[in-house]
C-alpha cells in the first residue's frame, strides 16, 4: 500500500499493537508468537498492526498481509530515547519492508546529541519515501515534529517523558491541541485501557488510535484486574 491507502485504511479505526519485550511472558527467544496476536487483531478488524523488531514485522506481515506501523526498541548509553533512536534501526526497518516507521520525536537527549530535527532530516534524505509515525510526548514536540515532515504524529510518549510529565496534559487534551494546529493524523495512543476512551479519543479529533497494552499484554490485563480486586485501582 502507498501512503494514501494506508492512511484511508486507518482512519477512523483501532491499530492493534502486538509487542513483547524479553522481560514479558510472551516472549519466546527461538521464535516470535506475536503472529498470532496479530492474527487475532486482523479477525477482529484492525486494519494495520504496530510491532518491535525486525522478526515480527516480517512473520506479522507474512501472517496477515496488513500494513505494519514497525519500530525497534533498543537503549544505547548515552541516550534517553529508545524507539528506533540511529539510523542502524531505520535502515533494519526499511529492509524488512516496515510500511510505516515509527520513531522517537522526543526533546530527550539522542546519542550524541543529535537533533531530532537532524535525525528526521537524514531519515528523509536516504529514504526520501519513507513513511514516518513521530512518537511524542508534548505539543511542542508534535509541532516540531510536524514542521520537520513526518507522516504522522502519535502521543505514544505522553507521560513517560520529564518534560511531558512537567506539562501534566493527558491524552485527550493532547490530541485536542495538535488536531488543531498541524494537517496530518493525529494518532491517539497510550494509557488507552477501556473501549469508551478510544471512542473519546476519535470524538476528539484523533485520526486512528493505537491499543496495546490493554489488548496484547495479558500480564498487565490481569494485574489491573487483581489489583482492583484488591481495592488497589
Amino acid at each position: 500500500m502507498n501512503k494514501e491507502e494506508i492512511f484511508k485504511s486507518i482512519k477512523g479505526s483501532v491499530v492493534i499493537s502486538c509487542q513483547a519485550l524479553p522481560n514479558e511472558p510472551l516472549y519466546v527467544e527461538e521464535k516470535s508468537i506475536m503472529y498470532l496476536m496479530a492474527r487475532a487483531a486482523k479477525m477482529a478488524g484492525s486494519p494495520a498492526i504496530r510491532t518491535n523488531s525486525v522478526r515480527d514485522v516480517i512473520a506479522i506481515k507474512k501472517e496477515t498481509g496488513l500494513p505494519v506501523i514497525g519500530l525497534i526498541k533498543i537503549e544505547y548509553e548515552g541516550s534517553e530515547v529508545y524507539i528506533t533512536p540511529t539510523m542502524k534501526e531505520v535502515d533494519e526497518l526499511v529492509d524488512a519492508k516496515s510500511d510505516v516507521i515509527a520513531l522517537d520525536c522526543t526533546f530527550s537527549k539522542r546519542l550524541n546529541d543529535e537533533s531530532i530535527n537532524d535525525f528526521i532530516k537524514s531519515i528523509k534524505e536516504k529514504y526520501p519515501d519513507v513513511i514516518l509515525m513521530a512518537d511524542i510526548s508534548t505539543y511542542e514536540e508534535g509541532i516540531n515534529a510536524y514542521k520537520c515532515g513526518v507522516d504522522m504524529v502519535g502521543t505514544t510518549m505522553n507521560g513517560y517523558t520529564p518534560q511531558s510529565i512537567k506539562e501534566n496534559i493527558n491524552n485527550l487534551e493532547l490530541v485536542k491541541k495538535l488536531t488543531k494546529e498541524i494537517d496530518i493524523p493525529v494518532i491517539a495512543e497510550g494509557k488507552i485501557h477501556y473501549p469508551y476512551q478510544a471512542k473519546e479519543m476519535l470524538d476528539a479529533g484523533a485520526y486512528a488510535v493505537v491499543v496495546g497494552g490493554a489488548i496484547t499484554r495479558p500480564l498487565e490485563i490481569a494485574q489491573r484486574f487483581i489489583n482492583a480486586a484488591k481495592g488497589e485501582i
